[in-house]
């Protein structure tokens, strides 16, 4: 998953982006509403995770001008306005997800999984692929009740399979899904992931479509 986040805290901005880094999603952190609004124009966002107070203006307006534009991107906001007439006037303007600072970052991270899943169209967490158990809240793979290990990285790429099923899923928004805008990536990343992944899970359950990407296979 790819994350964009705005927020001009310097410590929760740095806490928040190690969080998600280290459960293997990829984030780009900014700290105005005229950065984030570059960021969004020249790339996909999974998520993007919204402060309400920042240096160049508040949040609402900016995300009430994403919706205007037709922009169905998740947004969860996180704020220290903490009023019910805070979170109303936040669910109301197009947020997925309204959170109050402090907050606990295994929480926020259990969020951005909720929402995400949400908008896949598959609110359960639990799915079955052929022979294998999937928890996309406890991020775990079985077959016959035996853990598969994925490192981080393998589970963010199987996730965005399992999220989106059949559909295929090209090299570059793989690359989306695990990267900044900030890391080089070697050319055959994502290649070298999806044969580690298939070793583990079975060939069968990516498929190469030539020419186009991959996608999850029905077996």
């Amino acid at each position: 998953m790819r994350v964009l986040l705005v927020e001009d805290d310097t410590v929760l901005g740095a806490g928040v982006r190690d969080q998600i880094k280290v459960e293997g999603h990829s984030v780009d952190w900014v700290t105005r509403l005229d950065e984030a609004g570059g960021y969004i124009a020249a790339a996909s966002y999974d998520l993007v995770l919204l402060d309400l107070m920042l240096p160049d203006g508040r949040g609402l307006p900016f995300l009430r001008e994403l919706r205007k534009k037709g922009d169905v991107t998740p947004v969860i906001i996180l704020t220290a306005l903490d009023q019910i007439s805070d979170r109303i006037d936040g669910l109301n303007a197009g947020a997925d997800d309204y959170m109050v600072k402090p907050f606990d970052l295994a929480e926020l991270s259990a969020r951005l999984a909720a929402v995400a899943r949400r908008y896949a169209g598959n609110p359960n967490p639990l799915v079955t692929i052929g022979d294998l158990e999937v928890d996309l809240a406890a991020r775990a793979v079985r077959r016959q009740g035996k853990l598969i290990p994925l490192t981080a990285r393998e589970w963010v790429l199987f996730e965005g399979f399992v999220q989106h099923p059949g559909q295929i899923i090209s090299k570059a928004q793989l690359e989306d899904h695990l990267y900044a805008f900030d890391i080089e990536i070697e050319s055959n990343t994502i290649e070298v992931h999806i044969s580690r992944l298939r070793k583990k899970l079975g060939r069968e359950k990516i498929e190469t479509v030539r020419g186009m990407g991959y996608r999850l296979g029905e077996a």
